[in-house]
């Protein structure tokens, strides 16, 4: 197989579909449009801006411009050049068109798609010459949605009751994180496969098991290809090599038909584990396809060896207890990472931002990535990333917070979809999970509804996963609600849970007593930096906060101060009070409370997790990254401007930390986590932030992958103090740090900040005088 990218120059048309009578590219001619240059891959608003048509759409109230184009049709025009040996088949592969598409090349219709989360590819064996022409037309997603039949058992978000037929991102029609934005455009590239006689056309290959002394594996090796099958009766072989440094293996079989599988025993297998539990281990694996002795065709694949476990049960309570957890190599894992969302809220410029958003988690010590269920997919080079990096991938298929349609119509077009992604993906060792999912159960429960209705999750994507990808783990929805906890309608039986509730005070009875083993959303306020505030809001609407049009736009409210998503403004607002008592009257002061106020609440989620090892078994907190610019739960605004939560968390998620307890019986207690395979000592000082006075010291030693609680330290409960914590590990040289804020709200804002340089100076990895600037 032979790809060509197509680097093409592209040609933009639009008008309102309901008054086109275009059906044909050869009507484009004499339409009367005028084309502007386009960029593939992209979005049409980023051309128009680039074109001087719409302005900056991140700037003020500006996005709500493109309510007017909802209902355009949109024609992409290009030429290209064709190699000119091609003798076996030819494929055009869309890897990303959105949404609803009609292709043709030469004049000729070679198909349609209506998905823009897969790719979709169409044979132009027959079509394509030496000189192309190439139209696309895309129609308008919301005049589609507006011809299908609705009925009770549906049931969307507001502004989202489009996204229950149409395959797109969910978040395109707004989101409480995410604008309303229907865009359009060839979002992915767009390329010519030139496939040969012989080929393999799918290699899968599963870690089915580890021993527990970890000295040996075995995997499982799925292949298929195409070859003349006279080949089968004379001599036909497979053979496979893994090399991952010095290690490798090796195996062949005698291949007597075009699909197959075979068993493969690896000795000393080099592992692959998640950061902070060891290396991130990859064998490059060679599958030859061999005819008497002359290789045929070959294949490569990057594969991680691991056995990844998600040890589960349907419902916890305090007295019986339950189970969430994620194993590795027979390892448990004590989860620590972010929700994954949008990139962009035009997916065409997703990959210019991959690698520094993957950066923020790997310097944040994450050791998971959970891809959220309202997004798109992402491509083989976030896994490819995550595969290098350690990062395990929990994956939501892209359905979130609704009850879509359980016609065979609409089931058949998500088991394509989920076919598509699950056999592009399944090689990844970094992939952990594959949840049906984004809060679906949920909504059935708020609804008085039983979610085992929802044959999506319960029928056809565990089939798509069994037959697919039959080694990984599936999660109906996250969070699950199993027939026990939907039939009671009681969630504090969910051993997985989204913790969001009143968003009241970050130490509030709502977050430290809930039952929950995992949690796989957990969020806090934070306003950006100043700096990015004035790149997104007008000079005249910086401030005040209250009835602000673009801060309120700002919020993903797409209707107005009135609408679903507005109030999250206020709730900023109402978090600084909660743990201030007030709320400042001037910008830079707003900023800097509402950055601490977030910045503690973060810390004290994940400390939460850390200290409760291992009833509490992971937190995949919301979120890393903003797609947009906005004010969010995000600890890093859209460009890339890192607020004090972030330094906060990267200093709680190190494998060894020290952290401080809840007071009980006027002490708290100092403890040491160890999220590693490796025990760990060292020496450690926790003091007085004001008078210098040490409160507990001593060296250290802890187990591997455990706690272990140090000593304690008196206290009342009617103070206001600031403990800060430095430790030294043995056989690094480095010293880390963190602190604990004692004490009931409102505390004093001006106290905190004179507290500030003291918490940046234990380990110099942020400037104090910077926090929201």
């Amino acid at each position: 197989m032979i790809t060509y990218t197509m680097n093409s120059t592209w040609q933009l048309y639009y008008l309102p579909q309901t008054e086109s009578t275009l059906t044909h590219p050869v009507q484009l001619g004499s339409s009367g449009l005028t084309g502007i240059p386009a960029v593939v891959p992209g979005n049409v608003e980023l051309d128009m801006m680039r074109e001087g048509i719409l302005p900056d759409l991140f700037i003020g109230s500006n996005i709500k411009l493109l309510r007017e184009y909802e209902s355009y049709e949109w024609w992409y025009e290009t030429h290209f050049e064709a190699p000119e040996d091609r003798s076996g088949q030819v494929e055009l592969v869309f890897h990303g068109v959105d949404c609803l598409a009609t292709y043709w090349l030469n004049g000729e219709n070679i198909g349609t798609s209506d998905n823009m989360l897969i790719a979709h590819q169409f044979d132009v064996t027959d079509t394509i010459r030496r000189e192309n022409h190439l139209v696309i037309r895309l129609q308008s997603p919301l005049l589609e949605a507006m011809k299908k039949r609705y009925e009770p058992s549906m049931h969307a978000q507001h502004t989202n009751w489009e996204h229950l037929w149409v395959r797109k991102a969910g978040h395109s029609y707004g989101w409480d994180i995410m604008p309303r934005a229907l865009s359009a455009g060839i979002w992915r590239p767009v390329e010519l496969v030139l496939h040969e006689p012989n080929e393999f056309t799918a290699i899968a290959i599963s870690t089915i098991d580890v021993s527990p002394d970890l000295d040996r594996a075995q995997l499982n090796l799925f292949y298929q290809f195409r070859t003349d099958p006279v080949r089968f009766f004379d001599g036909l072989e497979i053979r496979v090599t893994g090399r991952c440094q010095e290690f490798s293996f090796h195996a062949s079989k005698p291949a007597v038909f075009g699909a197959g599988s075979m068993m493969i025993e690896v000795e000393d297998p080099k592992l692959w584990w998640p950061r902070g539990y060891g290396e991130a281990d990859l064998y490059e694996v060679t599958v030859e396809l061999v005819h008497q002795g002359k290789i045929v065709t070959v294949s490569k694949e990057y594969i991680g060896i691991r056995l990844a476990e998600l040890i589960r049960t349907e419902t916890t309570t305090l007295l019986e207890g339950g189970e969430f957890l994620f194993k590795m190599n027979h390892t448990p894992i004590l989860c620590k990472g972010s929700n994954w969302v949008p990139l962009d809220v035009f997916h065409g410029r997703d990959s210019e931002r991959l690698d520094q958003a993957l950066t923020l988690f790997v310097e944040a010590d994450c050791n998971i990535v959970r891809c959220w269920g309202g997004n798109v997919y992402e491509d083989h080079a976030f896994y490819e990333k995550c595969d290098r990096l350690g990062l395990m991938v929990w994956q939501d298929f892209a359905l979130a917070c609704a009850h879509h349609p359980q016609s065979t119509e609409f089931t058949e077009q998500i088991r394509a979809e989920a076919r598509s992604i699950v056999r592009a993906l399944r090689n990844h060792p970094s992939l952990v999970l594959w949840c049906g999912d984004n809060e679906c159960d949920e909504f059935y429960m708020y609804r008085k509804l039983d979610p085992s209705y929802n044959k999506l999750t319960r029928e056809v994507l565990p089939e798509v996963v069994r037959d697919c990808d039959p080694y990984r783990a599936y999660l109906p929805s996250s969070p699950f609600m199993a027939p026990t906890v939907a039939g009671k309608y009681d969630w504090q039986l969910a051993p997985e849970r989204h913790l969001w509730g009143p968003r009241d005070y970050f130490k509030s009875q709502y977050y430290k007593a809930s039952t929950y083993h995992f949690v796989s959303e957990i969020g806090y306020h934070g306003c950006p930096n100043l700096s990015s505030l004035q790149r997104f809001l007008d000079t005249d609407r910086l401030w005040p906060w209250q009835d602000n049009e673009q801060w309120i736009a700002h919020a993903t409210e797409t209707i107005g101060k009135n609408g679903p998503y507005a109030s999250r403004i206020q709730l900023m607002a109402d978090q600084i009070r909660e743990m201030f008592g007030e709320v400042p009257d001037n910008l830079e002061s707003f900023i800097v409370a509402s950055q601490i106020s977030q910045a503690e609440a973060k810390k004290f989620f994940i400390e939460m997790t850390r200290i409760k090892k291992w009833r509490r078994t992971g937190i995949i907190w919301w979120n890393m990254l903003d797609g947009w610019p906005q004010f969010s739960d995000a600890v890093v605004d859209y460009y890339f401007g890192k607020k004090l939560a972030y330094h906060y968390i990267r200093r709680v998620q190190q494998p060894v930390c020290i952290m401080i307890d809840e007071p009980d019986n006027w002490h708290v207690s100092v403890v040491v986590g160890n999220d590693s395979r490796q025990a760990a000592k060292g020496t450690y000082r926790v003091w007085d932030a004001d008078s210098g006075d040490t409160l507990l010291e001593g060296a250290f030693t802890v187990s591997l992958n455990e706690n272990r609680t140090l000593g304690s330290i008196r206290i009342s409960h009617a103070d206001h103090r600031l403990f800060l914590i430095e430790w030294t590990l043995d056989g690094t040289g480095r010293t880390l740090g963190n602190h604990y804020l004692l004490g009931f709200p409102g505390f004093s804002l001006e106290r905190y900040c004179k507290w500030l340089p003291n918490i940046a100076g234990l380990i110099h990895d942020f400037d104090a005088a910077e926090v929201g600037q």
